[in-house]
């Protein structure tokens, strides 16, 4: 075991005396289970794939597509207050 000296940022020393005080650790168990947490939780993180899928050509010229998607909200708007909602 090896002792050093370090100086934590505020926002690094309010992490740690909240750990020490949600554990029950004390301030160098504390910085030291942050450390390996840190440092050992990258290596367990799975890769994340999102699947894509073609959709095909647009069926509307995209140019278009905002000017579209506000007419539809406008009708929708319009449609929930006929109904009173």
């Amino acid at each position: 075991m090896s002792r050093t000296t370090i100086t934590l940022t505020p926002d690094a020393e309010s992490l740690v005396r909240k750990a020490m005080r949600e554990r029950g650790l004390t301030f160098k168990e504390a910085v030291n289970a942050a450390i390996i947490e840190g440092l050992t939780s990258t290596a367990r993180r799975e890769r994340v794939e999102t699947p894509t899928f073609d959709l095909g050509r647009a069926r509307l010229p995209l140019e278009r597509a905002l000017a579209l998607a506000g007419e539809l909200e406008d009708e929708e708007l319009l449609r929930k207050r006929e109904l009173g909602k």
